[in-house]
C-alpha cells in the first residue's frame, strides 16, 4: 500500500500594500499639489494629484520609510510598520530660504517621448505674482505669454497663440469648469484672479484624454482651498480696481470629519467713477456713461472624513457698459460676461 504526502507552501495572497494619504500645508491646512513622495535610495515614488492625495502600492515589509519633498517646503521623512493598507496624512512646514547653491551634473539620457507628460509646465502662483504688472493688475494669462512655445497677440492683449493655433482654439479651465470667455475690456486683462488661485498648469501637446481634443493648449487652474486653520485676508489697491480675498474655517473643528472652510475673492474696477465726472463736463452734464467689470470666487469644502470629501465652486463675472445721452433720449446698456458652478464629491474605494 503506498501513499504520499503533499506540501503545500501557502500563498501571500497580501504580498502588496497600499500606503495612501493627504499632503497639505503646516498652518493653513491647504492641499498641496505635486509633493514628491518616494522611497528614498529607490525609483520607486509618485506626485500628490489636484487634491493633494498620493497613493503607493508597494510590496510589505516590516518598515517603511517615505520622503516628502517639495519646492519652498521643509523635506520630511516619516518611518512606519507596512504590513496592510495604511493611510498616512502629512503636513509640510514653509522653508526658510538658502544662501545661494550650486548645482552640477550630467545629461539625462532620457527620451522625451518616453516622458509621462510632455509640452506641461507647471506656473507657481507665488510667480506670478512678482512679475510686473499692466496698470497695477497681476494677470495670469499675460505671465503665460512669457513661457517658451507661447506667442502674445497685440500689445497689451492677453490672447494666448500656441504651435500657430488662435486664442480660441485654447480650452481654459478652473476648477473643472471651462471658462469660455476669458477676458475683460476687450482683451486687456483676464477674468482670473491671482489671489484665488492655487495652482496654474499649461500642457501644450499630448493632452490628456479627460480633456478631449484641442488643437493649441490645454490651461487647467485650481483654486484655493480656504485656510482650515485660521481667518485671514489679503487686498490691494490698483490703478483701475481693488481686489479683496478672504479665507478660513466655517466651523469650531478647523480639520478632520466635520470640519468646513471657505474662499472667498472679488475685484472691481473703478472706471466708471474716474471717467464719468470727465465725460459729463466735457458734454455739459447731455451725457452720462461708464464702463467696469467685476469678478467674483467662491469655493466651500466640506470634510466628510478620510475617505469623502465635498467640493463647491464657482466664479461670477460680468463686464458692463452704460451711457446716457440726455438730449437724444437714448440709453444704452451692455451686458456679457460668465459663470461657472462645479459640484464635486471625491470618495477613496480602496
Amino acid at each position: 500500500m503506498g501513499g504520499f504526502i503533499a506540501l503545500a507552501q501557502p500563498s501571500s495572497s497580501r504580498s502588496v500594500a497600499t500606503v495612501s494619504g493627504y499632503v497639505r500645508e503646516k498652518g493653513s491646512s491647504e492641499a498641496l499639489i505635486g509633493v514628491n513622495v518616494y522611497l528614498p535610495g529607490t525609483s520607486t515614488g509618485t506626485v500628490t494629484n489636484t487634491y493633494g492625495f498620493y497613493s503607493l502600492t508597494i510590496p510589505v515589509r516590516d518598515s517603511l520609510t517615505l520622503s516628502f519633498s517639495f519646492v519652498g517646503y521643509e523635506s520630511f521623512q516619516e518611518t512606519l510598520a507596512f504590513r496592510k493598507n495604511t493611510v498616512l496624512d502629512v503636513q509640510l512646514t514653509p522653508g526658510r530660504l538658502l544662501s545661494e547653491v550650486v548645482v552640477t551634473g550630467n545629461r539625462s539620457e532620457e527620451k522625451v517621448s518616453e516622458s509621462p507628460q510632455m509640452s506641461k509646465i507647471d506656473v507657481p502662483v507665488a510667480q506670478i505674482k512678482k512679475i510686473p504688472a499692466f496698470l497695477g493688475e497681476k494677470d495670469v494669462l499675460k505671465v503665460l505669454q512669457l513661457m517658451p512655445g507661447v506667442q502674445k497677440g497685440s500689445e497689451g492683449s492677453t490672447g494666448i497663440y500656441v504651435r500657430g493655433g488662435g486664442p480660441d482654439q485654447n480650452l481654459i479651465i478652473v476648477d473643472d469648469a471651462i471658462v469660455y470667455n476669458a477676458n475683460h475690456l476687450f482683451g486687456f486683462f483676464s477674468v482670473f484672479n491671482g489671489d484665488a488661485l492655487k495652482s496654474v498648469e499649461l500642457i501644450k501637446g499630448g493632452f490628456p484624454a479627460r480633456y478631449g481634443g484641442r488643437l493649441s493648449s490645454v490651461i487647467e487652474m485650481n483654486m484655493k482651498e480656504g485656510n482650515k486653520e485660521k481667518l485671514h485676508g489679503e487686498g490691494g489697491i490698483g490703478l483701475i480696481a481693488s481686489r479683496l480675498t478672504l479665507e478660513g474655517p466655517l466651523t469650531k473643528k478647523k480639520s478632520g470629519a466635520g470640519s468646513w472652510s471657505f474662499l472667498v475673492s472679488a475685484r472691481r474696477t473703478y472706471l466708471d467713477f474716474v471717467a464719468r465726472p470727465l465725460i459729463k463736463q466735457q458734454t455739459d452734464g447731455q451725457i452720462v456713461a461708464g464702463y467696469y467689470f467685476y469678478d467674483l470666487n467662491a469655493k466651500a469644502n466640506y470634510d466628510f472624513g478620510p475617505k469623502n470629501k465635498l467640493y463647491l465652486s464657482g466664479y461670477f463675472g460680468q463686464d458692463r457698459f452704460y451711457a446716457d445721452d440726455k438730449e437724444t433720449a437714448t440709453k444704452i446698456n451692455l451686458d456679457w460676461g460668465n459663470t461657472t458652478a462645479t459640484l464635486r464629491w471625491n470618495h477613496l474605494f480602496s
